[in-house]
């Protein structure tokens, strides 16, 4: 224990630090600050987020940023060209938070499209585009937004990004697996170059790494991301303090306190998603228009330890159902009890004509026991069955509820997407399965890609997009399967095999 003494001259010399860092309004760089690039995201009427991280050096502790805070100057435009400035001001890059900047927007007319810079001294950014949102009563007649998930850097590169940007999304979410902490898989295309992530240094350094992609930084420049985190932006199969390693809980919530700064520091989130230590809000709704509601969700910070798990380990299983009785237990959770709350409040209250749930994992069940009995996988929503029942009875009678989801590397109805590069199940294995889940209208693991989404107020097409190879950075990709969901008639049909 500290006492009060000490405590009062720690708070003194604390507050004596920052009266004498005074920002540095003439910074030198070695080479341009904005090598990670810039970003934008949630989008609302009257603005968004802006996000940069000025980090010269990507690879050097502190990005190669001397320890000193910077003056960001941050500019919006009605146009590319820049000349017709709309909004503009001075954000502070400081050590503490890596030098990144998250700037909130506010002011700007709805539903048009803005560009933006920054400059940091004499260095100009690159300009973004981003767009603000719909007015809460406006009449949408259209929206198109895309969907991702799990981009290991070593498995393949990230060309999947490119098409998504021929696509011209208005919006695009990223459902988790951002980063990914540890190496593995099969005929790897590059390397993370250090082990796997622990401290927050060893964050920040994975984060730079996977925004020296050129296709993923030009993805955030070109429109507006929604975010959100699973497993590998902190550790394989985590579950609230239980790491899959059985690690002390003090010593993995460390670890959790650093994965989640460094998220932080590196999307653009507003600062209300600011962590305190292993704790931050990320759960949001975002809205456009009275056309859709996004839902986001946090599955991992707040769950309930992953059930029947193998001796000695946490994380995940599969295990047959029939001989697993805590996956009954009612009082098990996803969420946890407050953002199960809140979004059950949030859809009662929504107006809109679709309500989308964006979350991390496939939530219909899947039995992935061939033949006889049921078999789970404990760490989907099969592994929190009435948790899945509190949901899609929250969901009971709301308008257009569609779920979309990640992480399992494959395409399959609800709506999940395939991954942007990581490996997942044999498509041998998947076919197995098909008998015992007549419910999965389409399941492809063969494919690396996106889902990308057009929505009217008459109907929500999904195209299932599929990378040629990710082995290559200039691959083709086409769409593999289209769907259909009608307003007001549950389920979606299969439109096609696209082209």
């Amino acid at each position: 224990m500290i006492d009060r003494r000490r405590f009062l001259l720690t708070l003194g010399a604390l507050a004596g630090t920052r009266a004498f860092a005074q920002p540095n309004t003439r910074p030198r760089f070695s080479a341009s600050p904005f090598t990670l690039g810039v970003a934008s995201g949630y989008p609302q009427p009257g603005g968004f987020v802006l996000w940069t991280r000025l980090a010269p050096v990507p690879f050097a502790p502190n990005g190669g940023m001397a320890p000193e805070v910077i003056p960001v100057g941050w500019e919006v435009a009605r146009d590319e060209a820049m000349r017709n400035i709309v909004a503009h001001g001075t954000a502070y890059a400081t050590p503490e938070w890596a030098h990144s900047v998250h700037v909130e927007v506010a002011g700007l007319q709805p539903a048009r499209p803005h560009w933006y810079r920054f400059t940091a001294g004499d260095a100009v950014s690159p300009v973004g585009r981003t767009h603000t949102a719909p007015a809460p009563t406006a009449r949408t007649a259209r929206l198109r937004f895309a969907f991702v998930s799990c981009q290991h850097y070593e498995q393949g590169y990230f060309g999947a990004y490119r098409h998504l940007i021929a696509d011209e999304p208005d919006l695009v979410l990223h459902l988790g697996d951002y980063i990914y902490e540890a190496s593995w898989g099969r005929d790897l295309v590059r390397r993370h170059g250090s082990g796997e992530a622990v401290t927050l240094d060893d964050y920040r350094s994975r984060y730079a790494l996977y925004k020296t992609d050129q296709d993923l930084r030009e993805a955030h420049a070109a429109f507006p991301w929604l975010v959100t985190w699973d497993d590998h932006e902190v550790e394989n199969d985590y579950a609230n303090d239980r790491s899959e390693n059985l690690d002390a809980p003090e010593w993995f919530l460390a670890r959790r306190a650093a994965a989640y700064k460094a998220w932080y520091e590196h999307m653009p989130v507003p600062r209300a998603m600011v962590p305190f230590g292993p704790n931050a809000r990320i759960y949001t709704r975002s809205s456009f228009g009275g056309l859709a509601n996004f839902f986001v969700l946090d599955d991992r910070q707040y769950r309930s330890h992953e059930a029947c798990p193998r001796p000695g380990r946490g994380g995940s299983n599969s295990v047959d159902a029939a001989q697993c009785a805590e996956l009954a237990d009612p009082k098990r959770t996803m969420l946890g009890a407050a953002q199960e709350q809140w979004l059950d409040a949030a859809l009662t209250g929504s107006r809109a004509r679709w309500n989308v749930i964006a979350q991390q994992t496939r939530m219909a069940q899947m039995d992935e026991k061939p033949g006889a009995g049921r078999g789970a996988w404990t760490d989907s929503w099969d592994g929190y069955p009435a948790a899945r029942q509190r949901l899609l009875e929250s969901l009971a009678g709301k308008p257009n509820p569609i779920v979309i989801g990640g992480d399992i590397h494959a395409f399959a109805a609800e709506f999940v997407g395939s991954s942007i590069t990581s490996q997942g199940w044999s498509q041998d294995r998947l076919d197995a399965l098909r008998p015992d889940n007549p419910h999965v209208l389409y399941s492809e693991a063969r494919y690396r890609g996106y889902v990308r989404v057009e929505v009217t107020p008459k109907r929500l097409s999904a195209d299932l997009r599929g990378m040629e190879s990710v082995q290559s950075r200039d691959a083709s990709c086409s769409t593999v399967a289209s769907f259909v969901v009608e307003d007001g008639i549950p389920g979606a049909r299969n439109s096609g095999p696209g082209s």
